[in-house]
């Protein structure tokens, strides 16, 4: 990150639980000022608590949103703009894995809408305050979920051809190609874009009930703690250079080679400039 010593700013997305706690808390742990964001008042209070008890010295603010709706993705984004004069860091990291169709409240596919629409507008609406604070950087947690999914941006909003695991994988997917753009975008700027796979993370991201909550418990002990699924967030968002890493893919702290969907920057700027389109931005 910058050096001097100006206070700097992050914000983390999905930051009550898992990946995302475990991510404020290293950046606690740096001394930066953290913006934990979460849908749920209770558990984000409860987050917050659990950093402090951790890091005595820590500065967080704990701030709602609902990434189901649009409109509160914007008050977030007005509410980070107005308590913070500067913005350093953005780690997009909400994200959902629902076992059935549903819909947003502005009426695109759920999982579509929370994973790429919302982190897609969050960081364009923060975008000026990051570029005037650059150097800075703009970390979205993907998956190697991606692999093997197609985006077909006449149906991604609805339920044609949707299956769990296939909503998932295409908004994974729509996370790498919107870093490329979005580095691409950033040329210059001093603001670097990066994305990554966390590795396989026993969060609470598929505990739904049913079936997919029960095959999730059987595999939760063969992956990683949400601690050590934080760790190539926590290195890309504080390593002294990002900039070797701008653009690209990151598994355990390397550039990684995605799926070659996720090459297509033909498909990232079609991808971008639909998104621009379905959350009311212009360009």
């Amino acid at each position: 990150m910058a050096t001097g010593t100006q206070e700097q700013i992050g914000v983390v997305t999905g930051a009550s639980s898992g990946i995302g706690l475990y991510t404020a808390l290293g950046l606690a742990r740096t001394g930066m000022r953290v913006v934990m964001t979460g849908r749920n008042r209770d558990r984000t209070e409860a987050a917050r608590r659990f950093v402090i008890e951790r890091v005595r010295e820590a500065k967080i603010d704990a701030l709602l949103a609902d990434f189901a709706s649009l409109d509160a993705v914007r008050d977030l984004a007005a509410e980070i703009l107005a308590r913070h004069d500067r913005l350093d860091l953005l780690v997009n990291n909400a994200g959902l894995f629902s076992p059935h169709f549903r819909l947003s409240q502005d009426g695109y596919e759920l999982t579509f809408a929370v994973n790429h629409l919302a982190p897609f507008l969050l960081t364009n609406l923060l975008l000026d305050r990051l570029k005037a604070s650059a150097p800075a950087r703009v970390v979205t947690v993907a998956s190697r979920a991606h692999r093997g999914n197609r985006i077909d941006l006449q149906t991604i909003t609805g339920s044609q051809d949707w299956s769990m695991m296939k909503a998932y994988g295409r908004s994974k997917l729509c996370n790498i190609l919107f870093t490329r753009e979005l580095a691409r975008r950033l040329e210059a700027t001093g603001v670097v874009a990066v994305c990554l796979h966390p590795g396989i993370v026993a969060t609470r991201i598929a505990q739904h009930g049913g079936l997919v909550e029960l095959g999730w418990r059987l595999m939760k002990p063969f992956m990683i703690s949400a601690e050590k699924g934080a760790e190539t967030t926590l290195f890309l968002a504080t390593l002294a250079d990002p900039m070797p890493f701008n653009g690209g893919y990151v598994v355990n702290k390397t550039l990684a080679q995605p799926d070659p969907a996720a090459l297509d920057n033909g498909m990232a700027r079609r991808l971008w400039d639909e998104s621009a389109r379905l959350v009311g931005l212009s360009g």
